[in-house]
C-alpha cells in the first residue's frame, strides 16, 4: 500500500511539472492543464522570438512579454499585463476551462486574459516565428481561424507582418501606445493608428497623439504613398501596403531579406516613432527614419489655409487667397491663429462662379472633416465640391488610378508643400481670386515672353557684333597684307 502511494506522489508530482521539465528544450506552444512559470519560456520554431516573465529597467515588478531572442539587447515587442503587474514571482500563464489564455497571480488571480468569439476543441496557444502570439484550435492551423492573436493587440511596437489599423467587421482598431517610461510599460499617452470615422465616410489617415491632442499626421493614402510622406516608396529594406475596403483598413509592411531585423516602435521620452535595424556588427539598434522630422510635421504649425515650407523663411505663408488672420501676431512669427479669405466665396445660390486654385507638391489638409467615394472622377469631384456650399476643397483619393474622390468641409489644416512628390489639392475660391490668378498668369506669360524675345534680341545682336568684329579684322588683316 505504502508503495502504491509512493508511486502515485511521483506520478502526480511528475504530471504537475512536466511543462517545466520539457520547457528545458525548445516549446513554442502551451496545452490545457500545462503552466508556464517563472523561470520557464516559450520559444518559437526556428528560434526568433521568446515569450516568458520579466522586469523592465530597474523595476521589480513582473510582466508577461514577448522579446527577441537572438538579441543581446533584450528588446520586448509585446507585453500582455502591461498595466497590471505581477509584484512577486507567483506568475502562470495557462488554458483555462473556458478555452482562454490566463495570467494568473497571487492566489491564482487573473491579472490578464484573452476573450476569443468562441470556444475552440483543442486549444492551442504557439508563439510563432513572426513575434505572433495565437490561440488556436491544434488541429486548424488556417490564420484566418485564429480564436485570438496577439498581433490584435499591439502594444508600442509593429514587427513585420502587423497590420496596423482597422477590422471593421469586428470593430476591433490596432493602435500603438508607447510605454510610459523605460521601467513601466503601461499606456502612455503618445499613440499611433489609424483615424477613422466610418459613419461619415471620412478619409482614413495615420496620426500621431499626444494625450488628445494631434502631433503628427502622416497624410493619408494617395495610391502611391502617404501624402505626407513621399519619401516612403520602393527601398531595399521592406515592402508595404494600405488596404482599405469595406472590411478593413490597415497599413502593413514586410522585410524583403529575412535576415534583416527591424520594428517600428513608440518613444515617450524622445516623442518620435521611430523605425529601427538591428546592426549585428555593432550589436546596437540604428533609426532608419524618425517622425516628426522638422517643424513642419508639427501638427497644425502654421494654423488654418496655411501652408508650411521647410526651405522657406518664414517656413509660414498663408494659401493664395487668404491673408493672415492678425497681420501683427503674423509678422511676429505666432502663425497658430492662421488664415483667413481675402474675400469669401460667393453666395450659395451664386456658387456657379465661383472657383477653385490648384495647389501641387501638398501634404493634402487634416481628413477629420472629409468624405470620400472612391469611384467618383475627378471631374465629378469638382462639381460634388461646387455644389455643396460648405466644400472647401477636393482631390483624387487614388492618385496612382486618377480615380476617387475626397471632399474637404470648413477649415484646412496642417498642410505642408514638398519640393518633390505630395499631392494636388483643389482649393474653392470666389470668381475675384480666379481671376486674379488668371491676370498674375497672363503677367507671368507676359514676362517670360518678353524675357525670351530680350534674351533673342541680345543674342542676334551679340552674334552681329561678332561677326562684324569678325569681319573687321579680316579686312585688317587683307590690308597688312
Amino acid at each position: 500500500m505504502m508503495g502504491i502511494c509512493s508511486l502515485m506522489f511521483i506520478v502526480c508530482f511528475f504530471n504537475s511539472f512536466s511543462f517545466l521539465v520539457t520547457s528545458s528544450t525548445v516549446v513554442d506552444s502551451i496545452r490545457p492543464s500545462n503552466f508556464m512559470r517563472e523561470n520557464t519560456t516559450l520559444v518559437s520554431k526556428e528560434g526568433n522570438f521568446e515569450l516568458g516573465f520579466f522586469s523592465p529597467g530597474n523595476s521589480k515588478n513582473r510582466y508577461l512579454g514577448i522579446w527577441y531572442k537572438n538579441i543581446p539587447v533584450q528588446t520586448f515587442i509585446w507585453v500582455a499585463n502591461r498595466c497590471k503587474p505581477i509584484n512577486d514571482s507567483s506568475g502562470s500563464l495557462t488554458i483555462n476551462d473556458k478555452g482562454e489564455l490566463v495570467l494568473l497571480g497571487q492566489n491564482q488571480s487573473v491579472m490578464w486574459s484573452t476573450n476569443s468569439l468562441k470556444p475552440a476543441q483543442q486549444p492551442l496557444v504557439q508563439l510563432l516565428d513572426n513575434g505572433n502570439l495565437v490561440l488556436r484550435d491544434e488541429k486548424d492551423e488556417n490564420t484566418e481561424n485564429y480564436l485570438w492573436e496577439s498581433f490584435d493587440y499591439p502594444t508600442d511596437t509593429t514587427v513585420p507582418g502587423m497590420k496596423l489599423g482597422w477590422d471593421l467587421r469586428r470593430n476591433l482598431t490596432r493602435r500603438l501606445a508607447a510605454w510610459k517610461s523605460f521601467d513601466d510599460p503601461c499606456n502612455g499617452d503618445f499613440t499611433y493608428g489609424i483615424e477613422l470615422n466610418q459613419q461619415q465616410h471620412t478619409y482614413p489617415e495615420p496620426m500621431i497623439l499626444k494625450g488628445s491632442s494631434k502631433f503628427y499626421r502622416t497624410g493619408p493614402w494617395n495610391g502611391i504613398s502617404f501624402s505626407g510622406s513621399p519619401d516612403l516608396r520602393p527601398n531595399p529594406l521592406f515592402d508595404y501596403a494600405f488596404v482599405y475596403n469595406d472590411d478593413e483598413v490597415y497599413y502593413i509592411y514586410y522585410l524583403k531579406d529575412k535576415s534583416v531585423i527591424s520594428r517600428i516602435v513608440m518613444n515617450q521620452t524622445t516623442s518620435v516613432r521611430q523605425r529601427m535595424v538591428w546592426i549585428q556588427a555593432e550589436r546596437i539598434w540604428k533609426p532608419y527614419n524618425s517622425v516628426p522630422r522638422d517643424q513642419c510635421d508639427n501638427y497644425g504649425f502654421c494654423g488654418p489655409n496655411s501652408e508650411c515650407v521647410i526651405t522657406n523663411n518664414p517656413v509660414c505663408q498663408c494659401l493664395k487667397g487668404f491673408k493672415p488672420k492678425d497681420e501683427e501676431n503674423w509678422k511676429a512669427m505666432y502663425w497658430s491663429e492662421g488664415c483667413v479669405r481675402d474675400s469669401p466665396p460667393n453666395n450659395c445660390h451664386e456658387k456657379a462662379k465661383d472657383g477653385f486654385l490648384r495647389f501641387s507638391g501638398l501634404k493634402v489638409p487634416d481628413t477629420q472633416y472629409t468624405w470620400v467615394n472612391k469611384s467618383v472622377n475627378l471631374r465629378e469631384c469638382r462639381a460634388n465640391c461646387l455644389s455643396n456650399c460648405s466644400c472647401t476643397a477636393y482631390t483624387n483619393s487614388d492618385i496612382k488610378q486618377g480615380i476617387g474622390c475626397v471632399l474637404w468641409f470648413g477649415d484646412l489644416f496642417d498642410i505642408r508643400q514638398f519640393s518633390s512628390g505630395g499631392q494636388d489639392l483643389f482649393i474653392r475660391v470666389s470668381a475675384s481670386e480666379i481671376e486674379k490668378a488668371r491676370v498674375g498668369r497672363k503677367v507671368k506669360k507676359a514676362v517670360l515672353v518678353l524675357a525670351i524675345i530680350v534674351a533673342l534680341v541680345g543674342g542676334l545682336i551679340l552674334v552681329g557684333f561678332y561677326i562684324r568684329r569678325r569681319h573687321n579684322l579680316f579686312e585688317g588683316n587683307l590690308f597688312i597684307q
